[in-house]
């Protein structure tokens, strides 16, 4: 017995419809992620990226009162592309809301350092062949996925802001100073 269509039902009302005339899919949301969007819902849902491997960055609303940000969501799905294949897909709405309500908890107005976000097929097997700690089906591929530090946050407290969240995977690499979120099922490592 699901009530998937009383939550997606709730979080349209939440929403207050805003996001029925937006062009962005949205994905099925767990209890938990409706619960953290409503809790964001007095602000703009912003993000300051920048992706260490290509310099690119954005520091943009990707969610207002009137809903998704199309544009704004293309410019995050290219600054988040596999620098390796030179790909983009769209990423996952959810993995946004997540980093905002990252942001929001540890009321930090710095820039997220973005180690990876996106990964091809191509570049996932790459590295798992190269030796490196890469999941045979990574939620990297999917866009669901990011490797993330923030300064002037130690990553300790990065950390523990990320699992209260409970929002998906939670992975802390204390050696390479970054931590993996996901919006896969809650669990954590490292």
């Amino acid at each position: 017995m699901s009530n998937t269509p009383l939550r997606r039902r709730c979080f349209l009302k939440v929403l207050g419809g805003a996001v029925l005339g937006s062009a962005v899919a949205l994905p099925q949301l767990s209890q938990a992620a409706t619960v953290r969007s409503a809790s964001l819902l007095p602000m703009d849902r912003g993000l300051k990226l920048e992706n260490l491997h290509t310099g690119d960055r954005i520091n943009a609303a990707f969610w207002t009162p009137d809903g998704y940000q199309p544009d704004v969501l293309q410019s995050i799905n290219q600054v988040l592309r596999d620098h390796r294949a030179d790909a983009a897909i769209d990423m996952d709405v959810r993995l946004l809301e997540t980093l905002a309500e990252l942001s929001h908890r540890l009321d930090s107005r710095e820039t997220i350092q973005v180690l990876s976000a996106y990964r091809s097929p191509q570049t996932n097997e790459m590295l798992r062949r190269a030796g490196h700690q890469v999941a045979k089906r990574s939620y990297h591929m999917k866009g669901q996925a990011i490797d993330i530090r923030i300064p002037g946050v130690s990553l300790k407290e990065l950390h523990r802001a990320a699992l209260s969240l409970k929002g998906g995977g939670v992975g802390y690499y204390g050696r390479s100073n970054f931590i993996h979120i996901d919006v896969g099922p809650v669990r954590r490592w490292g």
